[in-house]
């Protein structure tokens, strides 16, 4: 493993969530309906790793204050992640329905970021990430009620080789986004 990558590593594991996955490991593939301005499909990660590394960023629930943030500095971010090669997918436990509001809203997604289905709590689970419960009285930033529980935010950045080359977390949602695109950019500088 050379320096830059060790450095990756090191400032990546300074902000580690209390994910059990950690950077070496092979990040779990998964195939799920997501939504991009406004339009469902279906994400395969092992498809988009065919193009270069995927940001694969877990968060609690769309519309919620925290969530909106991170996603709209994802989406402000975007053309700077395109230009190091990566791409970007926010994954919750949010029904598609939701999703495909969220990923159109203008002030969030913005029609550039995709956000993914996780409605059974499997992807998240396959990251070893923590999963709180439903709160009967949770309602979103439009006043609807949130029917869902709530994966706790944590970032992956994960290479064409399957392996997660960082793992963010423990930090506000703008922090997270930029750092994510910190690491994409020193993973496209050591490629060159």
């Amino acid at each position: 493993m050379n320096k830059l990558l060790v450095g990756i590593l090191s400032v990546a594991l300074s902000s580690t969530a209390s994910a059990a996955l950690k950077p070496g490991d092979m990040a779990p593939d998964f195939s799920t309906q997501a939504s991009l301005a406004g339009k469902a499909f279906t994400f395969a990660l092992n498809d988009a790793l065919k193009k270069g590394p995927v940001v694969v960023y877990f968060y609690p629930s769309a519309y919620t204050g925290g969530c909106n943030l991170q996603a709209h500095t994802f989406a402000v971010n975007k053309e700077k992640f395109d230009a190091a090669g990566a791409s970007i997918v926010g994954v919750s436990l949010d029904s598609i329905t939701r999703l495909n509001d969220f990923s159109a809203d203008p002030n969030y997604c913005a029609g550039k970021i995709a956000v993914a289905s996780d409605a059974d709590g499997k992807i998240a689970k396959s990251y070893d990430l923590k999963i709180g419960e439903a709160k009967v009285t949770a309602k979103d930033t439009r006043g609807i009620a949130i029917d869902h529980g709530f994966a706790e935010r944590t970032t992956f950045v994960v290479t064409p080789d399957k392996k997660i080359a960082a793992v963010i977390g423990d930090m506000t949602p703008e922090e997270n986004a930029n750092k994510a695109l910190e690491i994409v950019q020193q993973l496209n500088a050591k490629k060159k």
